[in-house]
């Protein structure tokens, strides 16, 4: 193999010999070079593809975690509102659930009630298995459905509460209908017992002589009550009563109100316990005024003071 070189300056020509191993390192250099540079090139390249491509999963990466965490507290605030709402909610039905059992107990304690047949006083039976603190489990999603158990529970002890107050207002209502009908107290609001039921001495003639009530003495005008509700049967003047209210009660008792200065009760009006019917005087046999007060059980006449020391059923 020769190489030729050429001189610009000298002009002249010159020629190289290569034997066979200079002809192969010559050879391997020719081509060897460029092929080595392309393979440089190319790495170079493919690494910064590489390159980029990875910067490009690692922004994707982050961007997809970002719009992760915006979820994640999206559905944590509207967790935390529900939260709020539901706690709200179960503290208004504590507070309704305390009124109705205040309210029950002490309308159970006006009822003179047996102890357990309305209990008001205790705490509401609820039940299960220990459960996970709110606190602890506010991340997780069963949280609604648990404070959904605890509604369900709640509204099911206040139903059962106003039941019962139903019930015991129903009773109430019947126990105050027996007690405006029960013939209990005195038949004045002022004054004092001055005669007493069964014999006595007249104070007209000064002899024994039965007297069928007692009598309370007071001052003209006084207030005369009803001990009992009922109808009125008799409102007028009659021999030795003078004015006189009678009333029908229940359960087969009259009452009577003599020697009345006024009667303020007409025939046939329904009356209630402690109601006016009269005004206190001494109108017919008397001496002076009072009221003279009369109890019939089933037509017969039976001693006032019974009656008069009687309680409240």
């Amino acid at each position: 193999m020769k190489i030729i070189l050429i001189s610009n300056r000298a002009e002249k020509v010159r020629t190289i010999r290569l034997n066979s191993w200079a002809k192969c390192v010559l050879s391997a250099l020719v081509l060897g070079v460029p092929l080595a540079a392309g393979t440089m090139l190319g790495v170079k390249i493919a690494d910064g593809r590489w390159e980029l491509l990875f910067d490009n999963s690692i922004v994707e990466m982050q961007h997809q975690i970002v719009a992760q965490q915006e979820q994640v507290d999206l559905g944590r605030q509207q967790l935390d509102n529900s939260l709020a709402a539901m706690t709200v909610r179960l503290a208004r039905l504590r507070s309704r659930l305390v009124r109705l059992d205040a309210l029950g107990e002490q309308l159970t304690q006006v009822a003179s009630l047996e102890d357990g047949e309305f209990d008001f006083s205790s705490t509401p039976g609820l039940g299960g298995p220990v459960e996970t603190p709110l606190s602890e489990i506010a991340e997780q999603a069963e949280i609604q459905d648990k404070v959904s158990v605890m509604f369900a529970k709640l509204d099911s002890t206040i139903s059962s509460r106003e039941s019962q107050l139903q019930i015991l207002q129903s009773m109430l209502s019947d126990k105050k209908l027996k007690n405006e009908q029960f013939v209990a107290g005195r038949p004045v609001r002022k004054g004092w017992m001055s005669s007493e039921y069964g014999m006595r001495i007249d104070p007209f003639h000064g002899k024994k002589q039965w007297h069928g009530g007692i009598d309370f003495a007071g001052r003209k005008g006084d207030d005369v009550v009803a001990v009992a509700s009922g109808v009125v049967t008799w409102s007028g003047d009659r021999s030795g009563y003078g004015l006189m209210v009678e009333i029908n009660h229940s359960d087969g008792y009259v009452t009577r109100y003599a020697h009345n200065e006024k009667n303020l009760a007409d025939l046939g009006a329904i009356v209630k316990k402690g109601e006016v019917i009269a005004q206190m005087g001494s109108s017919g046999r008397s001496t002076g005024p009072h009221v003279h007060f009369e109890v019939f059980k089933n037509g017969r006449t039976v001693d006032p003071a019974t009656y008069i020391r009687r309680t409240y059923r």
